[in-house]
């Protein structure tokens, strides 16, 4: 959990609606928390989405899953608990 007060998505700005069926987790029906911090300024949240799906997108080197467990590795080292 971040301490930063974020909103439940439920409670966004109607200016998120466009973002908020990208950014919610189809498997569980829930938003991450970074992503909840970054609605407190919809372009904070659209320049971190548009940045995760580009560094996501997968290549000729390496898969999207393959990229999801560099990241996964980087967080665990730097301390990231999200």
């Amino acid at each position: 959990m971040p301490w930063i007060d974020a909103p439940h998505e439920d409670d966004w700005d109607v200016s998120l609606d466009d973002l908020r069926s990208e950014v919610t987790d189809r498997t569980f029906q829930r938003v991450d928390w970074i992503m909840r911090i970054h609605a407190l300024d919809a372009g904070s949240m659209n320049a971190h989405y548009v940045l995760y799906r580009q560094a996501m997108k997968g290549t000729a080197t390496l898969r999207k899953v393959e990229r999801e467990m560099v990241a996964l590795v980087v967080s665990k080292i730097n301390g990231c608990h999200y």
